[in-house]
């Protein structure tokens, strides 16, 4: 480092000059990036294009004006200095920008062009003949000379340029407002902290979108418990101009000025139209008074129809364009390219919201594409959720190892030196969905010499290949998690590490990190376990079905295991009965577990699982329901064993530096619905507490309708808060439990291919073995603030990803039954009614994975009335909405009634929206079930006979627990006989109970 002296003029309080020196430190030595270095710099990482004809150097302006400009992947050779980006922040240093661009060429010897761009004219004028060699131009000649052709380009620039014109127009003109103005960040923060003002995040309701958000507070403390549901925030007066996801400060409204939520069904274009409204109770009502964070994005939006731009005037330049989320509100954009992309999807940007205009003022970004077309919607999707799927950079592909079959991978000496070598003495086998690339999994299980078993759980060692702040490893961080959709995926890590070289392929080797129990021969306790980097060679890559199937004893799957292929009938048998006895031994320790688990109050939850059949030409043939196998569990009870164990590890060791994965428990009233609708079939639901809610599900059941008990755990999943990683350090440790799985410590262990998390606990894990053997870890660990950042970072990408995968299964629903005849039988199926509305009802189609609304009354005020065959027709008439179900009467004393859990016939069609994603669109036409049963897949059997296994394993367990606490009680002690002292609860738990009640009472009132 250089020391030089950097002396500032500063002004005192009193108005006199004041001199101030300040030390000022230079790097020695400034790495260029550049391939043409004629100064041998030390570059690593990324270096700019070869392809590049020429350097560019923006300055601060151009940086923030212009950066979405700058990341077009077209313009190369950019250089940022940092310079500009400090002076982005501070608006200035526009003359150390130009010398450093001269140096920059300097130091290149002259090889390369170099091109600063300004929108300063001064600067233009006074440095653009300055230098030979160095151009300095405006940002609009520079692209108007350099990329005449890049029409996008100049689009932007042109939108952004009149974005930027009108604001300032607006800010001069004095119109009358149109929202009360946002409170003073000082004054929100008294606020809040004073609790006047509540701090939430705004969440928009997508049905009603010009009528209801709600904010989910942040922070609640146990004084304001009456609140502990979310604020309603009514009208669009009241949100002032918050947007979805805008972190806001809500002032409550007066209880007499309270409203309930509407519990119309309503069709989202034609919801400001809709007059008839019935509420619920009123609840916390409040007003938006200050915005605290702005959570914009890019949003893709549509244009209005030619005649709505039409009526606007020829010559305005001012769209309105209706976004692609019903939650976000029209947004006003400038552009002359309306009627040419009529049929178009684009992306937009929001600027500024003043409180003089009725909507947001943005900026036209791009064109996606044609409306309608698969690439278009599915990057409609991925937009909206922020999902980026950017090809691998040069710099992380030099990162990544070769395997070709000129240049093979091979096991390094010295890692074979380190690592415990599977190879010889483990039958190891991963078991994944058919077609899996990327088997982050193995399992392996084997009898000891002293009878005991011995359980192995191998996983991709993905963090020998991506070391920490490697190129691989930011870009890992930043995309956090693999991204599947319906027919594709967007992988967090490089093909040759996701589907190669860290898969667990068959008949391959490589590394892993493996976790080792010693269980008891007889009740499967663990006895020992052992953690530690290995080499292991999966034998067999199997499929669930497959697995199956063997595990019922049918040997025909023999042909679809690959390894199997080409060896005599001899070895093809005995290696069979080697692999049937290790997945039979790996389902009864599954069994036990998932018994153990159960007993503590481990929930069995449903979730709709929708796979879609593609034909060779990528048409959509079918849309099939996964269905639930028993080995579906073993597998994941196998992995849920390792991901406790792990969390076990690393927060002994790590008490303050570990991630893990907590499941808060729900909010009682989430329940509502679920307790509601069991009572209907005459359940009782208690939700006191996870074994209480889990007991009551098991006994939920209708022997003539399966289908309940499955609507119901559906339901129960519905109420359940989000699980979410977090840091050990941020929580006390009574926080840490997972309600879902009933487990103490949990953690992301066993997907590091496709889940950033797992690869942070992979280093955290070695770190423990690493300080278990006393000695330094391999690499740094981040701090409890650090971490904490990560885990929300991840706990946002997580999400996302879990909206784009639920977004594109819908896309595809939507496409299947798209332009189909209505007549084709195959859109025609049983429905479930599941809840009722005060216009309709909601109907579970079992068939397609759908849940959908089902109106009663029409547009026109008509309702549905069955006749004696019972279809269905429109009639005047009205509705009557009960507890559990809803009358449909006619003018002309007809009735019918629909009643939660009926079984209907609906016909399923596609509702097309122009400038919305399109929706399933169900019509009921008949108040019978559907007679097509024969033609969906059946795979009860397998399921059914899971549940019965492991309820009967649960029941052996319970009653070998209460023969324990029988023996027990039965050696009464001398002090016992002595002082008489109570064999049952003590009178503190007895206290502890009360106590729990009384805080349940309050919070159901």
């Amino acid at each position: 480092m250089i020391k030089t002296e950097k002396v500032l003029h500063l002004r005192s309080c009193k108005g006199k000059s004041v001199r101030v020196v300040r030390e000022h430190y230079l790097r020695e030595s400034v790495p260029c990036n550049s391939s043409l270095c004629q100064a041998e710099c030390h570059n690593e990482g990324k270096l700019l294009s070869e392809s590049a004809t020429h350097y560019v150097i923006p300055d601060w302006k151009v940086v923030q004006d212009y950066l979405e400009i700058l990341e077009f992947p077209e313009l190369r050779g950019i250089v940022f200095m940092q310079t500009a980006c400090q002076a982005v922040q501070h608006q200035k240093g526009r003359r150390c920008i130009y010398y450093a661009t001269v140096w920059y060429y300097n130091h290149l010897a002259g090889l390369m062009p170099v091109v600063m761009v300004t929108e300063d004219a001064e600067a233009i004028q006074k440095y653009g003949s300055e230098t030979d060699g160095v151009f300095v131009v405006s940002f609009k000649s520079y692209l108007e000379n350099f990329w005449p052709d890049l029409e996008a380009v100049h689009q932007l620039y042109e939108s952004i340029v009149q974005s930027r014109k009108e604001r300032e127009c607006e800010n001069q003109e004095k119109n009358g407002k149109e929202y009360l103005e946002h409170l003073a960040v000082e004054i929100l923060e008294a606020g809040i902290k004073s609790g006047r003002y509540i701090q939430g995040v705004l969440n928009v309701n997508k049905h009603r979108s010009q009528l209801e958000a709600f904010v989910r507070m942040q922070g609640l403390t146990n004084k304001k418990s009456e609140l502990e549901m979310d604020i309603l925030i009514y009208g669009a007066k009241a949100r002032n101009r918050a947007i979805q996801g805008d972190v806001v400060a809500v002032e409550l409204l007066p209880r007499n000025e309270w409203k309930g939520r509407v519990s119309v069904l309503c069709e989202n274009e034609s919801e400001e139209k809709a007059t008839e409204e019935t509420e619920s109770e009123p609840m916390a009502t409040g007003r938006v008074v200050g915005i605290i964070q702005r959570n914009w994005r890019d949003y893709v939006a549509s244009f209005p129809p030619k005649e709505d731009i039409q009526s606007q005037g020829k010559n305005t330049r001012k769209i309105l364009v209706t976004p692609w989320d019903y939650r976000i509100p029209r947004i006003r954009i400038s552009t002359q390219q309306a009627e040419s992309l009529q049929d178009c999807r684009i992306i937009v940007r929001i600027d500024s919201w003043d409180s003089t205009s009725l909507y947001p003022n943005g900026h036209f970004v791009k064109v996606l594409g044609k409306a309608g077309d698969l690439e278009t919607e599915v990057a409609a999707i991925l937009v909206e959720n922020s999902i980026s799927v950017s090809p691998f950079s040069e710099a992380q592909v030099r990162e990544m190892p070769v395997n070709t079959p000129e240049n093979p991978w091979k096991i390094g000496a010295e890692e074979q030196g380190q690592r415990v070598d599977l190879r010889s003495t483990h039958l190891v086998f991963s078991i994944d969905p058919k077609d899996c690339e990327d088997v982050d999994d193995a399992l392996s299980v084997r009898k000891l010499a002293n009878e005991n078993l011995e359980l192995g759980v191998h996983i991709a060692d993905v963090t020998h290949f991506v070391k920490l702040n490697s190129y691989t490893d930011l870009e890992a961080r930043s995309r956090a998690t693999t991204c599947y959709l319906a027919d594709r995926r967007y992988d967090m890590l490089p093909t040759i590490l996701s589907a190669d070289l860290c898969s667990l392929l068959g008949g391959a080797d490589r590394y892993a990190v493996s976790v080792m129990w010693e269980l008891d021969k007889t009740n499967y306790e663990v006895l020992k376990v052992w953690f530690g980097r290995t080499i292991i060679k999966s034998a067999y890559k199997m499929f669930y079905e497959a697995a199956q199937a063997l595990l019922d004893g049918d040997l025909s799957v023999m042909a679809d295991i690959t390894e199997l292929k080409g060896l005599d009938e001899k070895d093809k048998h005995k290696i069979m009965n080697d692999l049937i006895w290790a997945i039979e031994k790996l389902t009864e320790i599954a069994r036990h577990t998932r018994a153990k688990r159960a007993l503590g109050g481990a929930l069995e939850l449903e979730g709709i699982e929708l796979r879609v059949q593609l034909d060779e030409k990528k048409n959509i043939s079918d849309l099939v329901p996964k269905q639930p196998l028993e080995v579906h569990e073993t597998v994941a009870e196998c992995m849920i064993l390792a991901n406790h164990w792990v969390a076990k590890k690393i927060t002994e060791n790590l008490p303050h530096q570990a991630l893990l994965r907590r499941h808060p428990p729900p909010q009682q009233e989430f329940f509502t619905e679920l307790v509601d609708c069991a009572k209907a079939k005459g359940f009782e639901i208690d939700t006191r507490s996870n074994k209480a809610l889990a007991d009551s599900l098991d006994m939920a059941e209708d022997p003539d309708d399966a289908q309940v008990n499955k609507l119901l755990r559906s339901m129960a999943t519905q109420a359940m808060s989000n699980a979410v990683y977090f840091s050990t350090g941020s929580c006390s440790e009574d926080e840490f439990y997972h309600y879902g799985l009933a487990l103490e410590k949990y953690t992301h262990f066993t997907s590091p291919i496709r889940r950033y998390a797992d690869i942070v606990v992979h280093r955290l894990l070695m770190a423990a073995i690493m300080k278990d053997k006393k000695l330094e870890p391999e690499d740094s660990l981040l701090s409890n603030k650090d971490l904490t950042e990560l885990c929300q970072h991840i706990n946002n990408k997580n999400r996302a990803a879990q909206r784009v995968q639920k977004q594109s299964i819908e896309l595809f629903q939507c496409m299947y039954f798209k332009d189909k005849d209505p007549s084709d039988e195959r859109y025609t199926a049983d429905g479930i009614i599941y809840s009722i509305r005060a216009n309709g009802v909601l109907v579970f189609v079992p068939r397609y994975g759908i849940k959908a609304p089902a109106f009663l009354k029409n547009k026109e005020g008509l309702v549905i009335s069955a006749q004696l065959d019972g279809s269905c027709v429109w009639k005047p008439g009205s509705l009557k909405r009960l507890r559990d179900k809803i009358i449909s009467s006619t003018v002309n004393g007809e009735s019918v009634t629909f009643s939660l859990f009926d079984h209907i016939t609906v016909r399923i069609s596609e509702h097309s929206s122009r400038s919305h994603p399109d929706s399933i669109k169900l019509d009921i036409i008949s108040n019978q079930p559907c007679n097509t049963a024969s033609t969906e897949p059946t795979h009860e059997a397998s399921h059914t006979s899971k549940t019965d296994l492991v309820q009967d394993v649960i029941r052996s367990a319970e009653e070998a627990q209460l023969a324990q606490e029988h023996a027990k009680n039965t050696s009464i002690r001398i002090e016992d006989k002595e002082y008489c002292q109570t064999q049952g609860n003590s009178l503190y738990s007895l206290l502890e109970e009360i106590k729990e009640l009384a805080l349940l009472d309050v919070t159901v009132g």
